[in-house]
Formats: structure tokens, C-alpha cells, sequence
């Protein structure tokens, strides 16, 4: 019981510590000072800007910003239906995990692409490690969207107007590259480093003490665990989530 009531306090100290210099990096990006990651993630700023033909430089207005959020969403929503309809014979299906019905893909597509995360299959059975890589996309996708609109509001806010409301795209991609990104490499890292899985192979066989053969899941679980625990609510790799010993 004592243990436990550390580990309670100790999470709460590291959370209370943590959480005023992040706090203070994030207010950092989304007002364009200069942090130590944009020496590293710059150049992929570029490239995403570059192919998008997008000039973050450009400043929106709130209509803008909705036409963009709402353009991104329903290019995810078709990449997810495509790919969720058809994992049979797309690649990265090492268990053979049979694609999903036309419904339950647009129940998962929109759940996810809104940061709903509501779950009406077991990842185990129900997913391809395509599909797994796909919603885990868009619990990066999700969670900057949402980031991106709450700074607008509060520029909003210190601006009191409705029309030089910085980039939608700017700052959609500032909260992938510079903060969700980050964190979820750290996180992933500890999650490997405590023997979470992360391989693209198929289900793992041991022969139990009563002497029956066990399938066991695995699969890129320690990547998509970090971003879960992070910035959705939670949609999970497994079908028991985060009850799921890993």
C-alpha cells in the first residue's frame, strides 16, 4: 500500500514538474519563437508546406481555417475507407485479418478522424497492421487538429478579431512536428524499452504448461500505445486496450 501511494505522489510531482516548461515550449510554438526543434524539424516543415503548395506565412480568417480542417478531414476519411475496406490484399497483413464491412469502416474512419475513438472490432482480429498504422496516423492527425484550432482561438482572443488568425496549416503541422511527434518518440522509447512489442510479424506461438499451442498478438503496438496515451482518447492496438498487459 505504501508503495502505491509513492508511485501516486511520485506521478503527481513528475506531472506538476513537467508540466510548466512544456507548457512554456508549447506557448513558444504556437507564438513563432525560435525553439531547439526547429533545427531538426524545418526541413520536414518545408517538405509537408512544399507538397501541399501551402504558404504557412499567409494569415487566415476563421472561415478559412474551417474550410481547411474540414478539407484534411475528408482527405483522411477517404484514405481510411480504402484502406480499411481492402486489408485482405494489401501488404502488411501477416495474419491474414479479413477487411471490414463498408459500415463498420466509416464508423472507425469517423471515429478516429474526430478523435472519438470508438472501437467496434478487436485490433487483434479486426485490423491488419496497414490498418493499425492508418488509425494510429490519425491519432497524430486528430490531436494537432484539435491543437491547432484551440490556438486559433486563444489568437482570437489576444487579437479580438475573427480575420489575421495566423495559418491553420502552420500550425497544424507545428503541433505534429514539434510536440506530439517529440513526446511519442520519448514514450515509445521507455514503452520499448519495457519490453512492449514492435515488429511487423505475425502472431507469436508458445506451447502453454498444459501443453495447448497459443497464438499470441503482437505487432507496431509500442508507437501507436505512445500517441494513444497521449493526445486521443484512447484508441487502442489491442482489443482489451489499456487493460492489455503489453
Amino acid at each position: 500500500m505504501n508503495t502505491e501511494i509513492l508511485g501516486v505522489i511520485a506521478m503527481f510531482l513528475i506531472t506538476v514538474t513537467l508540466a510548466i516548461p512544456l507548457g512554456r515550449y508549447i506557448g513558444k510554438v504556437y507564438s513563432g519563437d525560435k525553439t531547439w526543434a526547429d533545427a531538426i524539424f524545418n526541413p520536414l516543415d518545408k517538405l509537408f508546406f512544399k507538397i501541399g503548395g501551402i504558404n504557412p506565412g499567409r494569415d487566415m480568417n476563421w472561415k478559412q481555417h474551417l474550410a481547411a480542417l474540414l478539407t484534411i478531414n475528408l482527405v483522411w476519411f477517404v484514405l481510411s475507407m480504402f484502406v480499411l475496406t481492402n486489408m485482405a490484399w494489401l501488404p502488411l497483413n501477416p495474419d491474414a485479418n479479413p477487411s471490414m464491412g463498408g459500415d463498420l469502416a466509416f464508423n472507425t474512419s469517423i471515429s478516429f478522424i474526430s478523435n472519438t475513438n470508438l472501437q467496434h472490432y478487436s485490433g487483434e482480429s479486426g485490423l491488419s497492421y496497414l490498418g493499425q498504422l492508418v488509425l494510429m496516423l490519425f491519432q497524430f492527425i486528430s490531436a494537432a487538429a484539435g491543437m491547432a484550432v484551440c490556438a486559433m482561438v486563444f489568437i482570437t482572443m489576444r487579437e479580438k478579431t475573427t480575420e489575421k488568425l495566423s495559418n491553420f496549416y502552420n500550425l497544424f503541422v507545428k503541433s505534429l512536428t514539434r510536440i506530439l511527434l517529440p513526446l511519442s518518440i520519448v514514450v515509445a522509447v521507455i514503452l520499448l524499452f519495457n519490453g512492449t512489442p514492435m515488429t511487423f510479424k505475425g502472431k507469436d506461438k508458445f506451447i502453454s504448461v498444459q501443453g495447448d499451442t497459443v497464438n499470441v498478438s503482437r505487432g507496431p503496438s509500442a508507437s501507436m500505445v505512445a500517441i494513444k496515451q497521449l493526445g486521443t482518447n484512447g484508441g487502442g492496438f489491442f482489443g482489451a486496450n489499456s487493460a492489455h498487459p503489453l
